[in-house]
């Protein structure tokens, strides 16, 4: 019963975490292409589209339970989390470098680094009681 409420609980947490993650990126994607805005992008915002696909897709096989969707998660987050640091350090005319610390854009292993151990944690409990 215990290790049951535990293996519910880190499902909920990817299933939230995941979830956040899926909006933020797809509304964002949506906001880029259909909202009111110029016609015409950069390759950056082209880049940051594929990365922003990934991650939406990834996570998305990762709340149904697929392993190795995780690695296309930090695949996606870790380029996305570089063309951040290629927008900063490259004086790209873009406005989220305005006064952000370099360091800033690291927060966006948080979520990830959550999500992947609530999953392996999760597994871990599921494959013992598979073998009990």
């Amino acid at each position: 019963m215990q290790t049951s409420r535990f293996l519910v609980f880190r499902r909920l947490i990817i299933f939230a975490l995941a979830g956040l993650l899926i909006y933020y990126h797809t509304f964002t994607l949506c906001d880029l292409y259909l909202g009111a805005g110029t016609s015409t992008h950069t390759t950056f915002e082209y880049i940051q589209s594929v990365l922003r696909a990934v991650i939406a897709l990834s996570l998305l096989l990762v709340v149904f339970g697929k392993r190795w969707a995780l690695c296309g998660m930090w695949a996606g987050i870790t380029g996305l989390i570089a063309t951040h640091y290629w927008a900063h350090f490259g004086n790209l005319p873009v406005d989220f470098t305005l006064g952000r610390h370099p360091l800033s854009y690291l927060k966006g292993f948080i979520f990830p680094t959550i999500i992947t151990l609530a999953f392996h944690t999760s597994r871990q409990v599921g494959d013992s009681n598979a073998d009990a």
